[in-house]
């Protein structure tokens, strides 16, 4: 008999790439845990499918604890935790600029941070290299944004935690981060807006969600790489 494979958790796993890679691993037999802030139909999707779907509020710390604490008192160990959960809001609104800033460094920066320590006697003990976390980031780490300046920000500061906690954990644990660039649209983009999104980047294609999954099974692959960050943007910084 065979040992159950320990499970990946996803953060923000109701929606697009969270949702695409949460679907990808229970292909592959592969137990699966998500977070959701709000109910989607797809939760319900993936729940039929075998994941274990856990509503989570990481809008403050006592949210974040609390979903820690479930997931340790479902599994004796991961796989794989997966930063996806991320929000995008923007200085341009009602919102209190403190407010905006204070939102961004929540979701990005206190949930992974947070959960890397409560998760981490889940991911050790297995041997060398045998678990991963993996932060999504965004290309705007390098290049700044001057309409969510805090949002580039906190995702810079998740940027730099890959390469303290890959420090931290190795070699049991590989830390690396995906720095993303329009991988795919939403349904309500305009002909307009999709047509200068595509022309911001050398290869004029939104790739889809296939191209993340791939660079994902390669990081959980390796037993090698560790503490790197790795651009997914069609060579957007060279236009």
């Amino acid at each position: 008999m065979g040992h159950t494979p320990r499970p990946v958790l996803i953060t923000g796993g109701g929606r697009r790439i969270g949702l695409a890679l949460a679907h990808h691993f229970l292909n592959l037999h592969q137990p699966v845990i998500v977070s959701y802030r709000s109910y989607y139909p797809a939760i319900e999707v993936l729940q039929e499918a075998g994941a274990t779907c856990i509503q989570a509020d990481f809008s403050s710390d006592e949210g974040i604890f609390a979903f820690a604490d479930e997931v340790v008192s479902r599994c004796d160990g991961l796989r794989a935790v997966i930063h996806n959960a991320s929000c995008w809001d923007s200085e341009v609104g009602s919102a209190p600029l403190a407010e905006t800033l204070n939102t961004m460094l929540q979701v990005h920066v206190h949930a992974p941070y947070l959960l890397n320590h409560a998760f981490e006697r889940l991911l050790r003990g297995f041997g060398h290299a045998a678990s991963d976390i993996i932060h999504f980031t965004d290309y705007v780490v390098e290049r700044g944004s001057d309409k969510h300046i805090a949002y580039a920000a906190s995702k810079a500061a998740l940027d730099n935690m890959t390469r303290s906690f890959a420090k931290k954990l190795a070699p049991e644990v590989k830390v690396n981060a995906i720095a993303p660039a329009m991988i795919l649209f939403n349904e309500h983009d305009d002909a307009e807006y999709r047509k200068a999104a595509l022309n911001k980047s050398l290869m004029k294609i939104a790739p889809g969600e296939k191209e993340i999954i791939d660079l994902v099974d390669y990081l959980l692959t390796s037993c090698y790489v560790t503490g790197r960050s790795f651009a997914v943007d069609g060579g957007r910084p060279l236009r």
